[in-house]
């Protein structure tokens, strides 16, 4: 994956990185929560973690295409948030949404932006890295307080972009999750110095 130009992190390479955090993630948490059996998952080396990623593949496929347009949106800081929702197939409440918010941060020019020279970040790729795998070891911990999902489950994406922001043919607007009385829980952040991510969820109290 070329992230770098010069040792400086480009907003491309920036927005890959992104995208590659958000694969694995929505992959540990379909995991974590049981939305699909554990026996179509395999377990994958990343950030010095063992991940579970599916084997299906219509869901490779999906995220795949979802997260090659947010990757692209990404790169023009046109992200402000990503959704993963987890419903009830059967009577469609809402009952987990994790929030990937994204903010979009100046790297080593923070004083000024010049358009004739893209924002770049000397942030070291390891450091990077160290981060995203204390916010992926919290994902994996989240099972011991989050309540049990005990109904047959779905997911998707909701992608939060700016008003101006092309959007594919194939592509439908839809309103946002709620959920009501939901309990929220902050995770830890990182930053490649030109996005923050910050990962929330907010999940529905059991009766």
């Amino acid at each position: 994956m070329a992230t770098s130009t010069q040792n400086a992190i480009t907003l491309k390479g920036s927005a890959a990185i992104i995208s590659e955090y958000l694969n694995y993630g929505i992959n540990s948490i379909l995991f974590q929560r049981g939305i699909y059996p554990p026996e179509q998952f395999t377990s994958v080396q990343q950030y010095g973690l063992t991940i579970l990623m599916s084997k299906d593949e219509k869901i490779i496929a999906f995220l795949r295409n979802v997260l090659t347009q947010v990757q692209h949106w990404l790169a023009q800081n046109q992200v402000d948030k990503i959704s993963m929702i987890i419903t009830n197939v059967h009577t469609k409440e809402v009952l987990e949404c994790w929030d990937f918010k994204v903010q979009n941060e100046l790297g080593d020019s923070a004083t000024k932006l010049d358009p004739n020279n893209p924002p770049t970040s000397s942030k070291e790729l390891k450091k990077i890295q160290a981060e995203i795998r204390d916010v992926m070891r919290q994902i994996a911990a989240t099972i011991s307080y989050l309540p049990l999902i005990e109904s047959i489950c779905t997911f998707d994406l909701l992608i939060h972009t700016l008003k101006d922001s092309e959007v594919p043919e194939l592509w439908s607007p839809t309103a946002d999750a709620k959920i009501e009385n939901a309990q929220t829980v902050q995770l830890k952040s990182f930053s490649t110095g030109l996005h923050k991510m910050n990962t929330i969820v907010n999940y529905k109290m059991t009766d």
